[in-house]
């Protein structure tokens, strides 16, 4: 079994316990998720089965899409509501619709964060949730991230209240965090705040209507139609140019052979050679030898 099963994590799992199910379900020990979602996060949570497992860390660097709440008005140790309240502003408080659009026009494109305490970032190899259970804060390195698209999902035209929460969606680079996100936004608008839900709606070429949640998989074996959810590798590939092998090139292309790089390699990282339809390796510019180009995944399954 070859594949991606684009799978819809639910609140209560980690993406831990969805591979250990799914090998159990499916079968096969050979799973592997797509990055990692909080367990109070459900979402698009891409499954790679088989030799498809091979494309795991192109799905972990694409791009995702979330829409989150925020909450204006108290923010929280693990800047989610899984956390205690920090700081508390009871007043009343009121800005335009107008301000707010300003802000998150202020945190769209290149943007610094520091990773929250409560996060999986190493600091002298140790998680920084690990210092925060021990109560010792430690200095966090700023990272730079990309928000492609930051839009609010909210009508009002005036937003007022001790506490105030609206939805925004967010398009981001991978290592982006929304709940830190949510507090950026605060800071701007001068109150304390936190991210106060979350769901992951995209994951690469991957999008909630894709997807579908354990239980529906467990079905679908007993029903014996589960091959109808596990989509193709060539979908996890499909933002990159495809090119079919040819009598020429078809055995250099299935020994992995270095060749001469081709002119799609201007316009994109990565090119995909196919028989039929089917990926059977991608290629990459060569990274020390000028005008050569790599493999730098082969499908022999596919051969």
């Amino acid at each position: 079994m070859d594949g991606i099963l684009p799978l819809w994590k639910e609140r209560g799992l980690t993406s831990h316990d969805c591979v250990f199910q799914l090998r159990k379900i499916l079968k096969t020990k050979k799973i592997g998720h797509t990055g990692t979602l909080d367990p109070e996060v459900e979402g698009v949570l891409p499954i790679c089965i088989g030799q498809a497992t091979k494309l795991s860390d192109y799905l972990m660097e694409s791009g995702k899409t979330y829409e989150a709440e925020v909450l204006i008005g108290r923010s929280t140790t693990t800047e989610d509501a899984e956390g205690d309240t920090l700081e508390k502003d009871e007043s009343y408080k009121q800005f335009t619709r107008e301000q707010l659009l300003q802000v998150l026009s202020q945190l769209t494109g290149e943007i610094e964060q520091i990773p929250p305490m409560y996060s999986a970032v190493k600091v002298n190899g140790v998680k920084l949730y690990e210092y925060a259970r021990k109560g010792i804060e430690v200095e966090r390195p700023r990272r730079k991230v990309t928000i492609y698209e930051l839009t609010l999902l909210d009508e009002r035209d005036l937003y007022e209240g001790k506490e105030i929460a609206f939805k925004i969606r967010v398009k981001c680079s991978k290592g982006t965090y929304i709940r830190t996100l949510a507090v950026q936004i605060g800071e701007l608008l001068g109150y304390p705040s936190h991210m106060s839900s979350l769901v992951r709606t995209a994951s690469g070429n991957f999008s909630k209507e894709d997807c579908v949640p354990i239980h529906e998989v467990k079905k679908a074996v007993e029903e014996g139609t589960v091959h109808e959810l596990i989509l193709p590798i060539e979908k996890a590939l499909s933002s990159y140019p495809f090119i079919e092998v040819d009598a020429t090139n078809e055995k250099q292309i299935c020994n992995g052979q270095i060749l001469k790089v081709h002119s799609l390699l201007k316009q994109s990282e990565k090119i995909v050679f196919s028989r039929n339809g089917k990926a059977i390796a991608v290629y990459i510019k060569h990274p020390t030898k000028t005008g050569l180009m790599k493999p730098d995944k082969m499908f022999p399954n596919n051969f």
